[in-house]
């Protein structure tokens, strides 16, 4: 079993490191020429070595001079195979990490762009953490093996020429000393059986701990707000732990079998010296040739080395590799038309018969109805109805299981792509801004001059806060916002919406950390403004339900009732009870405000007069 695993992470790895070599042709290419100059440089420096060796010392031993011809030409080999060497080494180094580089970033970018292509349905699928182990740490696992790979080819010149070359030098020795190879081989093979499945887990482990800290950070405000310090950390340290373990045991191995892999060729080369120095005292050999076939066995452990190096980074990369086609690979449900929506004026909108569902679990079903070109119609639902889920239907986040969205009669479907995006902007439930400056995060590259953006703030009446803030237009507001309020930032949010010019504005309770006055004031610069959108804003509070031209009410993922705001209060009890909600709340409140300021036992005696009666409506109901 373990035999057919390794193979099968030797072939992928092989393939992985052909779509790199296929993608890099002409850099790994230079980077292999320049290894190859390396690897004929080292083998050349040993014959220039032996040569000075004979040439040069011995001849200054046994004449007891030497000519100046032979020591400058001595000096020139020994300078000219260094030099050459050292271009070598930089060439192959640069153009390696070139390529590696290279490949990461373009992981990296095909991920983020299959990200922003996926429709928000595959999203919901997959955590967060896990996107961001596959576009960061994945793609470098994936490609690590190419920084020694065009190293590992390259010298694979200076293992035939050193080969070859001792086979020329000495035959004896050289069969001496490959007696060392087999052993060599066997070794590395054992090494890599062990190694892959702890490099195959330490991959892993590295995606999850990634995950976990994602979530940590990102609920930064939970864990704090509820004391839940200790328990995220201790989550964290026992799959960090786990982390460090699978390291170390990789570390164990490697600790293991490195020395063994370089005390091989040591060996070698001591069997070398120690037949050498009887040939050489039967005159077989002179000690030129002794010291440059000693130096070759020295230089052949190094591309046996190499190309372990790439071996022990295979397995790593085929995990990486997996992780980001699985992403690459993924089958998005969003297909466009070729149909184009109407250039200007408020649109129409149209639901019919829309389905929809997270995996058994239906939250919409058989919804309809409509919205004539310029008028405001307000969803309104108990928690859990699917008003959410239809607001990102309105917008082709996801597509409906059954159904159709029409805009001016058209299937969202047969829309080109970014057709809904011209026509159509949503403010979102939970606001988002960039670590960006105020016009930087209303604008997101749309070239609209500051005229325009002021417009649309003073729309959103955020035009006062923002010309109080130091920079004004050109305020950062720090990640995610944070240097504001919620309701300011709301109100950026829907500027960025408003400043596009939507013919379709949908508000997804985006005006709930707005006071009441303010969000009134929004709505009617919404309604009453020169370029009126045809607006749906799901909505809670009556204030703000009464602004709207016809009320939707959904109920368990139906349209339990429609009609304008008064007709649902007069005949539709869920209705009624459900948007008189929050005044009661409000009411009960201001309430009890009141009652504090009066005489404490003036309160008390009316709670006791009142309290057996509330417990007996409570009991009958």
């Amino acid at each position: 079993m373990a035999n057919k695993v390794t193979s099968a992470v030797m072939r992928q790895g092989l393939r992985v490191l052909g779509v790199a070599i296929r993608t890099e042709k002409v850099v790994f290419t230079f980077a292999v020429l320049a290894s190859a100059v390396y690897g004929g440089m080292t083998v050349a420096s040993a014959w220039a070595l032996g040569w000075a060796t004979q040439n040069v010392v011995l001849a200054a031993f046994d004449r007891g001079e030497v000519t100046t011809g032979a020591l400058w030409t001595g000096v020139l080999l020994i300078m000219g195979t260094a030099l050459l060497k050292a271009l070598g080494v930089a060439g192959r180094r640069i153009l390696a990490g070139l390529m590696q580089y290279r490949m990461q970033a373009r992981s990296r970018r095909d991920v983020t762009k299959q990200y922003l292509r996926l429709p928000l349905s595959w999203h919901h699928r997959h955590p967060t953490g896990q996107l961001l182990s596959n576009a960061s740490s994945d793609a470098e696992a994936a490609w690590a093996p190419l920084a020694p790979l065009p190293m590992a080819v390259g010298v694979v010149v200076m293992l035939f020429t050193a080969a070859i070359g001792i086979l020329f030098t000495d035959l004896m020795l050289a069969l001496v000393g490959f007696f060392i190879f087999p052993a060599i081989a066997l070794l590395n093979l054992v090494y890599q059986r062990r190694l892959s499945p702890l490099v195959t887990r330490a991959q892993q482990l590295r995606a999850e701990v990634s995950e976990i800290a994602h979530e940590s950070f990102d609920g930064a405000l939970v864990v704090k707000t509820l004391g839940r310090e200790e328990l995220e950390t201790d989550r964290f340290r026992r799959r960090a732990h786990e982390l460090r373990d699978a390291n170390i045991a990789v570390g164990k191995v490697r600790g293991l079998f490195d020395p063994l892999l370089e005390a091989l060729p040591t060996l070698g080369v001591l069997a070398v010296l120690a037949v050498g120095a009887l040939r050489l005292s039967t005159g077989s050999i002179d000690s030129g040739q002794l010291v440059q076939v000693a130096y070759l066995f020295t230089l052949l452990s190094f591309p046996i080395r190499a190309l372990g190096w790439v071996l022990a980074e295979l397995p790593r990369s085929v995990v990486g590799w997996g992780r980001v086609q699985a992403v690459l690979d993924a089958e998005g449900s969003m297909t466009y038309g070729e149909t184009a929506s109407r250039p200007d004026g408020p649109a129409s909108l149209e639901v019919k018969d829309v389905s929809y569902a997270y995996g058994d679990t239906e939250v919409l079903h058989e919804v309809s109805f409509d919205v004539p070109a310029g008028r405001t119609v307000a969803l309104v639902g108990p928690t859990g109805s699917g008003k959410s889920t239809l607001v990102q239907l309105l917008v082709r986040l996801v597509d409906p299981a059954s159904g159709q969205v029409r805009l001016d009669g058209v299937d969202l479907r047969d829309l080109p792509y970014g057709g809904i995006a011209e026509s159509v902007a949503l403010v979102p439930q939970q606001t988002f801004l960039f670590d960006d400056t105020v016009r930087g995060n209303i604008a997101l590259g749309l070239p609209v001059d500051d005229e325009r953006v002021w417009r649309a703030l003073r729309l959103a009446q955020a035009d006062g806060f923002v010309a109080g803030l130091g920079d004004g237009l050109g305020t950062h507001v720090g990640e995610r916002g944070t240097t504001l309020s919620g309701g300011q930032r709301q109100r950026l949010a829907l500027a960025r919406a408003v400043v596009r010019e939507p013919r379709l504005l949908i508000l997804d309770d985006a005006t709930s950390s707005v006071d009441p006055q303010v969000e009134a004031r929004i709505l009617y610069g919404l309604r009453d403004r020169s370029q009126a959108s045809t607006v749906v804003v799901v909505a809670y509070r009556m204030a703000t339900i009464a602004l709207a031209d016809e009320v939707v009410f959904l109920d368990r993922g139906r349209v339990a009732d429609r009609g304008t705001h008064a007709e649902l209060l007069d005949r539709c009890p869920g209705y009624r009870d459900l948007v008189t909600a929050y005044e009661r709340e409000e009411l009960e409140r201001a309430t009890l405000d009141t009652d504090t300021d009066t005489d404490t036992d003036t309160d008390t005696d009316t709670d006791t007069d009142r309290r057996p009666g509330l417990e007996e409506e409570e009991i009958r109901a």
